[in-house]
């Protein structure tokens, strides 16, 4: 299997994802002839179409084009959400064509550029994204592969084909941050989550020390403090901490008010002053420290970090604003792509920060019945800080449903005014009971497709 051949062809297996999405836009750039196959048709699938690729929608090997079936010339790229007995992927592997997980293209690229490589149970996606920004408005430039569709561009790829560097997120589900050959990494958290593939606590922070060991002499690996991970760089790497309030890049003369952050970036070698943040949330302050360290350290300079910073609109379901209407009483809905207890729970506070004087109310989607087995009571008690929850069924993605694993788990724990249960296709109805002051609507599922509707209700209800 000769990876590092030059294909003419590629051929994606779920080109609707978002991570192997950025890749079809790099092979496009690339003028390769690029395919695909996606279960539904997205807003994402719309664009990657008019930009060049050819997806369809139908597990059907007889919609493979011709092209794509000359296996000396096309590299046949997969994503582990895709089960091994998929049709397509199955004709392709019993007729001998080079077959590889997206990460492993990814680790091609960090090994043939200087890898960015942003990690974290949360976290990833805003620091990558903020860095990708940064550095795409400084001198340095950057080609990007992000886990979100950034606002500021409408797109999860960035392309800088005379730079250097290369801004990856990194992600550890299926260890698939182990193909990477980072030059910086950066570590947000190692809360346990996918324990569905690692089993243990134990095992997911073995997986991030593995990955620490990965970065190239010569490079840097950045942690945030207090983590229970142990780093295992070689001698030759250089090793920094970054928080919100100490470590060796972290913030001060914090200032908040008239729904703005601003505070001072301090680094080992001095500070910059007036740091605005774009997307003015609690968490984006130590989201800002990471991701400006890094750019830091790859030469961006401080007048197009700052300015960067202000103008970052932040990725789509990324703590995303659907409404905001003016006035003290104006409706607000914001959407978040939080799928971890901890991330729940930030989520949570940060609203409350934002309007502390008004009702909060959460609809939240679980993602996965097994992170929903495995983190039932933590999802309890981050949702508990709101004033009033509408719990949806599981969103199951990739798996097959787990006997007595459903909502109820997170349900009868939650502790707040206002509690209900709901079904997905019941939720554009029962919302109409509701008189909702702010909204956060949160999971990592399909929630987001019923966000038109959603904000359509709240407005027609005055």
């Amino acid at each position: 299997m000769d990876i590092k051949k030059s294909y003419k062809n590629i051929y994606f297996v779920g080109a609707g994802g978002i991570g192997m999405a950025a890749l079809v836009r790099y092979y496009l750039s690339k003028g390769c002839k690029v395919a695909g196959y996606d279960r539904t048709p997205t807003a994402l699938t719309d664009a990657i179409i008019s930009e060049g690729a050819e997806i369809s929608f139908e597990e059907d090997v007889e919609l493979i084009p011709d092209y794509c079936r000359d296996k000396e010339n096309t590299l046949v790229v997969y994503t582990p959400a895709v089960p091994a007995t998929h049709k397509g992927l199955t004709f392709f592997r019993e007729n001998g064509f080079c077959i590889v997980k997206r990460a492993q293209v990814l680790g091609l690229i960090t090994h043939d550029s200087l890898g960015l490589c942003f990690s974290g149970t949360h976290g990833k996606t805003t620091t990558s994204s903020l860095a990708a920004h940064i550095l795409n408005n400084s001198k340095v430039g950057c080609n990007a592969f992000l886990g979100g569709v950034l606002r500021n561009y409408n797109s999860n790829f960035i392309l800088n084909p005379n730079s250097k560097y290369s801004v990856i997120e990194a992600d550890e589900f299926d260890r698939s941050f182990h193909w990477l050959n980072p030059y910086i990494a950066v570590v947000t958290a190692t809360d346990p989550d996918h324990l569905d593939i690692y089993g243990t606590e134990e095992a997911y922070l073995e997986s991030f020390a593995h990955f620490t060991e990965l970065v190239q002499p010569g490079g840097t690996l950045i942690c945030h403090t207090g983590l229970k991970l142990r780093p295992r760089q070689n001698d030759k790497v250089k090793l920094y901490f970054y928080s919100r309030n100490e470590g060796d890049f972290h913030a001060e003369n914090i200032r908040k008010g008239n729904g703005e952050i601003v505070f001072d970036f301090v680094h080992p070698n001095g500070r910059i002053n007036d740091i605005q943040l774009g997307v003015p949330v609690d968490i984006n302050i130590e989201n800002a420290v990471a991701s400006i360290a890094v750019c830091l350290l790859a030469g961006a300079e401080e007048e197009a970090i700052r300015s960067s910073v202000a103008s970052f609109m932040g990725a789509k379901r990324r703590f995303e604003f659907w409404l905001k209407e003016k006035g003290e009483n104006g409706k607000v809905v914001i959407d978040d792509y939080a799928h971890h207890p901890d991330e729940l729970k930030a989520s949570i506070k940060s609203v409350k920060e934002l309007y502390p004087d008004r009702k909060l109310s959460v609809i939240f989607q679980p993602h996965l019945y097994t992170r929903t087995r495995d983190f039932a009571p933590q999802f309890a008690e981050a949702l508990s800080h709101a004033d009033e929850v509408l719990l949806l069924d599981i969103y199951p993605a990739r798996e097959l449903p787990i006997e007595g694993v459903t909502s109820d788990l997170i349900f009868k724990d939650i502790n707040c005014k206002n509690k209900a249960l709901c079904n997905k296709k019941d939720l554009v109805n029962t919302i109409k009971n509701y008189n909702f002051e702010v909204l956060l609507t949160v999971g990592a599922g399909d929630i987001c497709n019923y966000l038109p509707e959603i904000c359509r209700v709240i407005t027609e209800k005055r």
